[in-house]
C-alpha cells in the first residue's frame, strides 16, 4: 500500500491525466465499443474486442506507473530506463492504431453504409465502397504505426528501416495464400450485391441450408441457420463455391413463389385435388401464423405423371422469407389433416402391371 502511495505521489499532471483517462476507458470499455458497434450480438468476437481494449488500457496504466516510479529510482542508481520508455511508446502506438482502425471503420459505415432493417432493427451495413475504404484506411494507419515503431526502436537509416519493412512484406507474401483469397472473394460478394446483411439465402453444404446473413466480414461471412437457430461461419472463398439462392430478392412484386408437391393415385380426380387444395388455401389465409400473400388466387398444377401416381404442385406466395420453413410445416400439417378428412391418401400407391 505504501508503495502504491509512493508511486501516485511521483505522478505529475500528465501522469494523473494518463491514469484517469485510461481508467475511465478501462471501466467503460464495453459501453464505448457499443457506440462503435450498435448491435454487439451481430459482431463476431465482440467480447474479445472488449478484452483487448481493456488489456491495452491496463497496460498503459501499469507501464506508465512503473516508468514514473522507476525513473526517479533509476536516477539514484545511475541506470538507464530508455528500454521501458520505448516499451511504453510502442504500446501506446499499437493502442491508438487499433482504436483508430475501428473508429475509421465505424465512421465509414455510418457515412457511406447501407441502412437496412435486420431483425426489426435499423442498422448500417457494409458495402463494397465502405469495405474498400476501411481496408485502405487500415493499411494507411498500419503503415504509419509500423514506421513510427521502427523509428522509435532506433532503425533510423533507410537501409535498416527498409530491411524491417521488407521482413514484414516477406511474411505477408508467405501467408498471402491463407488470407488473400477470402479478402478477394469478400470484396466480390459485396460488389456483386448478390446478397447482403439481413437477406435470407439457401445453399447446399452437404444438405440444404437456409440462413440469414448476419455479417460479411473481410475473411468470412456469419450466417444464422434458420432451421437450427445457430450461427455458422463460412470462409468467403468457400461460400462463393456454392450455388447461393437469395430468397429475399424477389423476381416479382408478389413475393417468393414457393411450391409443395404431393403424389396422389390416379383414382383421385382433379376436382377432388382442387377441392383439397382450395380448402387448405382458405384455412391458411385465415391463419395469421401462416404469412401468405392472401390477395392472390390459388395456383396448382401437375409436375409429373409417374407409373404409380400423379405428382401435384401447390403454389403460394410469401414475403416473410425468414419464416419460410415454418410456413412449409404449417401448410403440410393442414394438407395432411384435410386429406385425411376428405379420404385422399398422400402416400404413393404401388401398382402391378398385368402379365
Amino acid at each position: 500500500m505504501n508503495q502504491l502511495i509512493e508511486i501516485i505521489n511521483h505522478f505529475d499532471t500528465l501522469g494523473y491525466f494518463v491514469f484517469g483517462v485510461n481508467l475511465l476507458l478501462l471501466v467503460f470499455a464495453r459501453l464505448i465499443l457499443k457506440q462503435i458497434y450498435p448491435d454487439p450480438d451481430k459482431v463476431s468476437g465482440f467480447s474479445r474486442k472488449v478484452m483487448i481494449f481493456r488489456a491495452l488500457n491496463l497496460l498503459m496504466i501499469l507501464v506508465y506507473g512503473y516508468v514514473r516510479f522507476f525513473k526517479d529510482k533509476a536516477q539514484n542508481l545511475q541506470t538507464d530506463d530508455g528500454l521501458v520508455l520505448k516499451l511504453l511508446a510502442v504500446i501506446a502506438i499499437v493502442y491508438f492504431a487499433y482504436l483508430a482502425m475501428h473508429l475509421a471503420h465505424a465512421l465509414l459505415v455510418r457515412q457511406n453504409g447501407k441502412k437496412r432493417d435486420v431483425n426489426g432493427k435499423a442498422r448500417y451495413t457494409s458495402t463494397y465502397q465502405t469495405r474498400l475504404l476501411s481496408i485502405f484506411s487500415s493499411i494507411v494507419i498500419g503503415i504509419v504505426a509500423l514506421i513510427s515503431i521502427i523509428r522509435l526502436l532506433g532503425f533510423d537509416s533507410i537501409l535498416e528501416a527498409g530491411g524491417v519493412i521488407g521482413l514484414f512484406g516477406v511474411f505477408l507474401a508467405l501467408t498471402a495464400n491463407i488470407w488473400a483469397p477470402d479478402i478477394f472473394h469478400g470484396l466480390i460478394i459485396l460488389n456483386s450485391d448478390m446478397f447482403s446483411e439481413g437477406d435470407v439465402i439457401q445453399f447446399n453444404d452437404g444438405e440444404d441450408v437456409y440462413g440469414l446473413v448476419y455479417k460479411t466480414k473481410v475473411f468470412h461471412t456469419v450466417i444464422l441457420n434458420i432451421a437450427n437457430n445457430h450461427r455458422v461461419m463460412i470462409k468467403n472463398s468457400k461460400l462463393r463455391d456454392f450455388t447461393v439462392h437469395n430468397l429475399s430478392k424477389f423476381a416479382s412484386a408478389r413475393g417468393l413463389r414457393e411450391s409443395l408437391s404431393f403424389k396422389m393415385g390416379y383414382d383421385v380426380s382433379e376436382s377432388r385435388v382442387k377441392k383439397l387444395f382450395e380448402s387448405v388455401y382458405e384455412i391458411a389465409k385465415e391463419d395469421n401464423g401462416i404469412p401468405l400473400e392472401e390477395q392472390y388466387e390459388l395456383e396448382y398444377g401437375i409436375k409429373d405423371t409417374g407409373d404409380h401416381a400423379v405428382e401435384w404442385l401447390f403454389f403460394y406466395y410469401t414475403k416473410d422469407v425468414e419464416k419460410l420453413l415454418l410456413t412449409r410445416q404449417r401448410l403440410l400439417q393442414l394438407m395432411l389433416k384435410n386429406s385425411i378428412e376428405q379420404g385422399i391418401s398422400l402416400s404413393t400407391p404401388f401398382t402391378h402391371a398385368a402379365l
